[in-house]
């Protein structure tokens, strides 16, 4: 049955720099400004989980756009249905132009968003009714642990409904468009950073959230704090390890905040530099020098794929980039078709080598 929409009521997000510790600065407030008690609750639980601030901002947009959906259906939390899901779906799509639709990837994560804060509210699981995401194989599956071994026959947890995802294409920057960019580069910093990117695949924000204390330059490490505030060591190449020097000898100006990377003029010279700092900084440079696919990103991927193809472990891999899941880093390992030819003869030219080898020297003997 279809619902008649409510009138839309206006919920935002603000963002507080004064709260104490296990609160979330992301808080969301109704039309008069007044704090939204249950949603604010489940963001500062994900705060005192110790959940990264960059998460948790994806959670309170998350959780804006879903509080925004439940206003206009008059729904409560505790009444949601499996069938509501397609609803929000249609929301989704239908409150954004083209180019601010959220993408399967995005959806997703606000659908897991929904099941947790459900499970947050209610202390129950999600409901399912199967007919979204039926289990083609049947109810019982074999896995489970027991007394006689790793076949013993139990319930299948039934799957949750998510939009699917295309798959994924690494795209590198070449030789040519990275040696454009980093041409332009003008200062030290810049350089430290893009190569930080480029040759140790670090993400934007462990750039932006590196400290002096996280450089053993004697040592040639490096301390990153990733996703999940998980920690990794990885090497420092000489190369970068040499611009740093300069730019903390040269460019650095004398501050208190510990924070490697802060801004070197304006009023905020001395300040931490920030996400959007580096967002600006990019897209600077992506005009100076003309390489319109240059980003952050873009950088990490071109190491990820650099280092397959120079013949790294995909392991090995795995921990520079701090991938929790090593089918994240097989992404990397793209095979085009030149290059499926190329290996193909290859092995065929040697296997034809070694039986030629064989029958020489049998006929020797």
């Amino acid at each position: 049955m279809d619902r008649k929409p409510g009138k839309r009521q206006q919920v935002s997000l603000t963002f507080k720099n004064d709260l104490s510790f296990g609160l979330s600065r992301y808080r969301l407030v109704d039309q008069n400004g007044k704090e939204i008690s249950k949603a604010n609750e489940f963001l500062d639980s994900l705060a005192i989980r110790g959940v990264s601030e960059r998460t948790n901002r994806a959670y309170g947009y998350g959780l804006l756009s879903f509080w925004r959906w439940m206003l206009q259906e008059k729904l409560k939390t505790a009444s949601l249905r499996e069938s509501d899901l397609l609803d929000y779906i249609r929301f989704q799509n239908s409150s954004t132009t083209d180019r601010e639709k959220p993408s399967p990837r995005t959806l997703n994560q606000r659908l897991s968003m929904i099941r947790s804060f459900y499970k947050w509210t209610t202390g129950k699981d999600f409901p399912s009714s199967g007919s979204l995401s039926r289990n083609p194989f049947g109810q019982y599956h074999f896995g489970q642990a027991s007394d006689f071994g790793y076949l013993s026959p139990c319930r299948h947890k039934q799957p949750a409904f998510y939009m699917k995802v295309p798959h994924r294409v690494v795209m590198a920057l070449s030789k040519e468009e990275v040696a454009d960019f980093m041409r332009s580069l003008r200062t030290w910093r810049d350089l430290s950073m893009v190569g930080l990117m480029l040759l140790c695949g670090l993400r934007s924000q462990e750039v932006t959230g590196l400290t002096i204390e996280n450089f053993k330059l004697s040592e040639g490490q490096i301390r990153i704090i990733g996703k999940g505030n998980k920690e990794r060591v990885i090497p420092l190449p000489p190369q970068i390890a040499s611009l740093l020097e300069t730019y903390l000898t040269v460019e650095r100006p004398k501050t208190p905040t510990s924070h490697l990377f802060v801004c070197l003029k304006g009023t905020k010279r001395g300040q931490a530099m920030t996400l959007a700092g580096v967002r600006s900084l990019f897209r600077y440079h992506r005009k100076r020098s003309g390489v319109t696919k240059a980003n952050p990103h873009r950088f990490r991927h071109t190491f990820g794929t650099e280092m397959v193809r120079a013949g790294i472990s995909l392991p090995v891999l795995m921990h520079l980039m701090g991938h929790s899941n090593i089918h994240t880093t097989m992404v990397y390992v793209e095979v085009s078709p030149n290059e499926v030819l190329e290996e193909y003869f290859r092995v065929v030219n040697k296997l034809r080598n070694e039986t030629l080898h064989l029958r020489q020297t049998s006929n020797d003997h």
